[in-house]
């Protein structure tokens, strides 16, 4: 019989579990840094189309930290609409008065841009944030 080769027998095995610790570590430096561009907090000058091709609008959002979720604070015109979202796509149910809606939005770049719409609504509106 031929002797064994440790080394060729062992080295396959090392291979793949560096393989799976290297893979673990770039997927977590990859959602971090992501989570870290992607950070929603701060104030915003934002423009938007009302649903339906409907009148353009601009105003203010701010966006707070609270725990686990974030509350977001428009203000537009003599109206302010307040919402709670998450992070990486910003998903916001936000009311004022009898008003309520949903919205949704995604990182691009330093920005945010999404669509929302009325509860009811048949159509969506567009809106970008832009960071100031």
């Amino acid at each position: 019989m031929f002797p064994v080769n440790r080394r060729a027998t062992v080295a396959p095995a090392l291979g793949g579990l560096l393989m799976r610790h290297l893979f673990a570590v770039c997927a977590a430096a990859l959602l971090w840094s992501a989570t870290a561009f992607a950070d929603p907090v701060g104030r915003y000058a934002v423009e938007g189309t009302n649903p339906g091709g409907g009148s353009q609008y601009t105003g203010t959002v701010t966006v707070e930290k609270t725990g686990q979720t974030y509350r977001v604070i428009w203000v537009v015109g003599s109206t302010r609409y307040v919402g709670i979202g998450d992070h990486d796509f910003i998903a916001v149910s936000y009311k004022s008065g009898n008003d309520s809606g949903f919205a949704l939005y995604g990182a691009d770049g330093d920005n945010w841009s999404g669509v929302r719409a009325y509860a009811g609504a048949r159509q969506m509106g567009t809106e970008v944030w832009k960071r100031e």
